[in-house]
């Protein structure tokens, strides 16, 4: 397949491209380079340095014989976009170009406002290019487990069946978004499931889980492609390096805490640190989404696909980490912080998640092996952490302050 990327410099676009090259697809994709921008105002930057994307570029084709076409622009602009998409001609369009922080959106009005202008106006640009030049295209939209919040009663996979007052009906399941980012995800999935059922477009919707993990096994070097590569002491292709984000704005509580332990500060879950959410390894997210292409809807066809491996209590996830740094001989400490958002710190979780487990998704289970390769690699690089530590203490409150968080008392 042909199968174009929106936001492929990004976390999940680099490491998707690798992916799916290494399955025998054709890749290209477009970025404007934001990601890198917002995390440089934050203050922070990638704990793992990552190459310019020329470089990346140029390692991606040599490890894989074949070049990735990218298109450097903005997709709020529908005409570049509309151009590119027309260029490349995909089978399938990976939907993650979006501003995908909470804390971010939280901000101000500005970058509430920015948000949603950015993230909607992506989305629609994409629905109708696809609607007038490629409707028989399928997207993946990337959605989050988010925009259902934490209801005190099972989480399906798009719609269920509800009765009021003696009727019967299937809906939408409620979303109950946590932030103003997740509100523009809520209104994304309202936009493409109308453009579905309007003008016939086939689209996967993934609710994702929090996503962890510094590596692939694409990324690593193999004498047999080229002596041309430069791998790290990991074995990795460094230009082949996905971002990994500890900042308290784009980087994620698991993210953070090991982070957290290898430059030896306490490890800090939010409040009573009792939230559940729905985790996967980042080796385990690759084989989803390519499963989710490698197997399209329906013309027509709106469906849902809860994506993670398992649910963990953000407490579970903090002594995970404390265990993998005992490994490397960390000795690493909780201590909780007060808790910037609003948010319920104790409650039900339960999410269905079987129609990629009935796809062929074989989950790794894997947890402590892959916190062990994170603290490894960030442990490489620990000095870029500490050189940026005082942005791991989040500022951001959803009460619409700006100050410091401090320790639980």
């Amino acid at each position: 397949m042909r199968i174009f990327i929106a936001g492929i410099d990004g976390y999940l676009g680099w490491t998707l491209a690798l992916y799916l090259a290494n399955r025998g697809h054709d890749v290209g994709g477009a970025d404007l380079g934001l990601r890198r921008q917002w995390v440089e105002e934050m203050g922070s930057h990638s704990a793992i340095p990552i190459a310019g994307m020329e470089k990346r570029l140029n390692a991606f084709k040599v490890k894989f014989g074949k070049r990735l076409k990218f298109y450097k622009g903005d997709l709020t602009d529908y005409v570049f976009l509309s151009e590119s998409l027309h260029d490349f001609k995909p089978d399938a369009i990976v939907h993650l170009g979006e501003m995908p922080s909470a804390p971010y959106s939280m901000i101000d009005v500005h970058h509430a406002t920015w948000t949603h202008t950015n993230n909607l106006n992506g989305t629609l640009n994409m629905l109708f290019a696809m609607r007038d030049h490629f409707p028989d295209c399928h997207l993946l939209k990337l959605g989050t487990m988010g925009e259902f919040g934490t209801p005190n009663v099972v989480i399906p996979e798009g719609d269920f069946e509800v009765e009021y007052r003696g009727r019967k009906d299937k809906l939408p399941f409620p979303r109950q978004p946590g932030s103003y980012y997740h509100c523009t995800k809520v209104h994304d999935s309202v936009n493409v499931r109308s453009a579905c059922k309007w003008w016939g477009l086939r689209s996967t919707d993934v609710m994702q889980g929090v996503v962890y993990g510094t590596r692939i096994n694409e990324m690593f070097w193999d004498s047999a492609v080229s002596e041309d590569l430069v791998a790290d002491d990991a074995g990795i292709v460094a230009d082949l390096r996905t971002r990994f984000d500890f900042d308290a704005t784009f980087g994620t509580a698991i993210n953070r805490f090991c982070a957290q332990a290898v430059i030896g500060v306490p490890i800090t879950p939010y409040g009573k640190g009792h939230q559940r959410r729905g985790f996967l390894p980042l080796q385990d997210s690759m084989q989803c989404l390519t499963l989710a292409l490698e197997n399209p809807p329906e013309k027509g066809e709106y469906r849902v696909f809860n994506q993670f491996e398992e649910v963990y209590d953000v407490t579970q996830l903090a002594e995970a980490v404390v265990f993998a740094a005992k490994k490397r001989g960390i000795e690493a400490k909780v201590r909780n912080m007060c808790n910037p958002r609003m948010e319920a710190e104790k409650h039900y979780y339960n999410p269905d998640h079987q129609r990629l487990l009935d796809l062929g998704y074989k989950p790794t289970g894997d947890m402590h092996g892959e916190l062990t390769g994170m603290v490894d690699d960030l442990y490489m690089h620990r000095s870029r952490i500490e050189a940026k530590s005082e942005t791991l203490v989040p500022d951001v409150r959803w009460d619409g302050s700006r100050e410091k968080m401090d320790y639980v008392k």
